[in-house]
């Protein structure tokens, strides 16, 4: 059992052990919370998953449930395969997504290769998805949550089949109503936990502050401070504090006035420049996905319609997906989307099916 400490995996913990299952609860220990200091202060980290407190947590649960617990050191392999990639994208223009690079690389690669070295069948954690096997294609396939609001499947595109295999998501059919009164029920000592809500290694809203940090403990030199922020036709408008503040269609501490709102609409990395205008100029139809994992099938040999999600809030739109490559693809929308935002995943969809997803391309 994936254990982070909140309600949703310790309910699943307890549920399973209920049910006559061998569990063992496995924490992974991701980052050091004091580790950058001027960042987080002395007082205690709240609401942000994988802190010490919540390790705290999940070894309450475990004992309270009566089932073995271990935490598992992924310090090095986070840093490496979240955190520089995270940093790494930000320098050059793009808007991660570290829950996904979470759970490609380490919930369900290390931590899975951990779980077969202490003789466990599979791997159970908290996350609202559903896992099925398709008889007619001999494929397992990835569904949306029954709880529309709390689906995370858009975070899961990257499974590959034989993970597919050992995983489960007991909490796919439940509402996160349920899971709070069955946690009630089973007396989850955690029950009533607060969700967490902020990237677990990165202060609320400071992710610029953190790169400077990180950086700056790396010994490595800081972004380019500042430099022009222009409209589509070369005029200058204003100066940018360093493009590692900016993502794609943020509007908000721009400080250039011109007399209309303005967004982000190009973070042009090999100029140095910041590229704004209207709301309406964020409107695109066409963007190149890249490292495509296919899901429902082992690669798109021809062109298909699919619904596409953009970003995790993004109402998913209707699009035509062309294999330009083994694992690239062209995404034709029918209807223009706001704010295509490289660094972000496109995932395809059909009905309730993850077909598969990628990375935006600038």
């Amino acid at each position: 059992m994936a254990m982070s400490g909140g309600v949703d995996s310790s309910t699943v913990a307890a549920m399973l052990h209920s049910s006559g299952r061998k569990v063992v609860g496995l924490t992974m220990q991701l980052w050091n919370h004091r580790r950058l200091p001027k960042l987080y202060g002395e007082g205690p980290i709240h609401h942000r998953c994988c802190s010490l407190d919540d390790v705290y947590d999940a070894r309450r649960v475990a004992e309270y449930v009566g089932f073995p617990f271990y935490v598992v050191n992924f310090e090095r392999q986070f840093e490496e395969t979240v955190v520089r990639p995270f940093v790494r994208d930000y320098l050059e223009g793009r808007t991660p997504i570290p829950c996904s690079l979470c759970n490609n690389f380490l919930k369900f690669d290390s931590l899975l290769v951990t779980a077969r070295q202490i003789g466990a069948e599979r791997l159970a954690t908290g996350h609202y998805a559903r896992i099925q096997f398709n008889e007619q294609t001999g494929r397992y396939i990835l569904l949306r949550a029954r709880d529309a609001s709390k689906d995370q499947s858009y975070f899961l595109f990257g499974l590959r089949q034989e993970q597919m295999s050992r995983t489960s998501f007991p909490l796919g059919e439940l509402t996160k109503a349920e899971v709070r009164e069955l946690a009630r029920k089973l007396r989850v000592p955690v029950a009533e936990k607060p969700e967490s809500q902020e990237i677990c290694f990165v202060p609320a809203g400071g992710y610029a502050r953190f790169i400077e940090s990180y950086l700056e403990e790396q010994g490595q030199p800081l972004p380019t401070p500042a430099g022009p922020m222009v409209t589509r036709n070369n005029k200058v408008v204003g100066e940018h504090q360093g493009l590692h503040h900016y993502t794609v269609g943020q509007r908000r501490g721009l400080g250039a006035a011109t007399g209309q709102p303005l967004y982000v609409l190009q973070i042009d990395r090999d100029a140095n420049r910041l590229v704004v205008g209207t709301d309406e100029e964020l409107y695109t139809e066409i963007c190149e996905v890249g490292d495509v994992n296919w899901i429902s099938f082992p690669q798109l040999e021809r062109p298909i319609s699919a619904q596409v999600k953009i970003r995790l809030r993004h109402q998913a739109a209707i699009a035509t997906i062309t294999p330009l490559g083994a694992r690239t693809v062209r995404v034709e929308f029918e209807i223009p989307q706001r704010a295509i935002t490289p660094g972000q995943s496109a995932v395809f969809y059909d009905g309730e099916e993850v077909l598969g997803g990628g990375w935006i391309r600038p």
